[in-house]
C-alpha cells in the first residue's frame, strides 16, 4: 500500500457532494489520499491533531472544503507546514461566497490557496496537487500533461448545436 500523500478534509458529511469530485481526480491519477471529516467549530481539538500531525504522516498537501463561512483551510494552515488548499463549498444561503471570502482573506503568514466555488474548484484542488506531486514525479507529470491534452482536443471537437 502506497503512503499516503494528500488528505481530503471537510467539515461535515453534507459536503461531500462537493469534496468527491476532488477524491475522484485524486483516484484517476493513482494518488494515495484519504478523506476526512474534520470540523472547525464541532470537532477543534481533532482538526488541530490532524493538522499538526500531516507533514509527519508525510502528506505533501491537504485540500479542505469549508461551507458556510467555516474556518477549517485556514485553521488548518495556521498549524501544519503542509500547503492547504481551500475550496469553498456552495451553502443553501450565499452560495459559497460566504465561504469563499472566509478563505481567501487569511492574514499574511497563513497561506491558503484558493479554487473556485464548488465542484469546479475540488476537482480543481486535486489537480492542483497532482501537478505538485508531479514537480517530483516524471511518470506522473506525463499522465498529468497526458489528461490536459484530452481536456484540449474534447473542447476542440466539440459541436454546437
Amino acid at each position: 500500500m502506497k503512503p499516503i500523500q494528500i488528505g481530503v478534509v471537510m467539515g461535515s458529511s453534507s459536503d461531500w457532494d462537493t469534496m468527491q469530485h476532488a477524491v475522484q481526480i485524486l483516484e484517476q491519477f493513482g494518488i494515495a489520499h484519504e478523506a476526512r471529516v474534520v470540523s472547525a467549530h464541532r470537532m477543534p481539538d481533532d482538526m488541530f491533531a490532524y493538522a499538526e500531525a500531516a507533514a509527519g504522516r508525510g502528506l505533501k498537501a491537504i485540500i479542505a472544503g469549508a461551507g458556510g463561512a467555516a474556518h477549517l483551510p485556514g485553521m488548518i494552515a495556521a498549524k501544519t507546514p503542509v500547503p492547504v488548499l481551500g475550496v469553498p463549498v456552495a451553502s443553501r444561503h450565499l452560495q459559497g461566497v460566504d465561504s469563499l471570502h472566509s478563505i481567501v482573506q487569511m492574514p499574511k503568514g497563513i497561506p491558503v490557496a484558493t479554487f473556485a466555488i464548488g465542484t469546479a474548484g475540488a476537482a480543481n484542488a486535486a489537480l492542483f496537487a497532482v501537478a505538485l506531486l508531479a514537480n517530483e514525479n516524471p511518470a506522473l507529470r506525463q499522465r498529468l500533461e497526458a489528461f490536459r491534452a484530452e481536456q484540449t482536443e474534447v473542447a476542440r471537437n466539440m459541436t454546437l448545436p
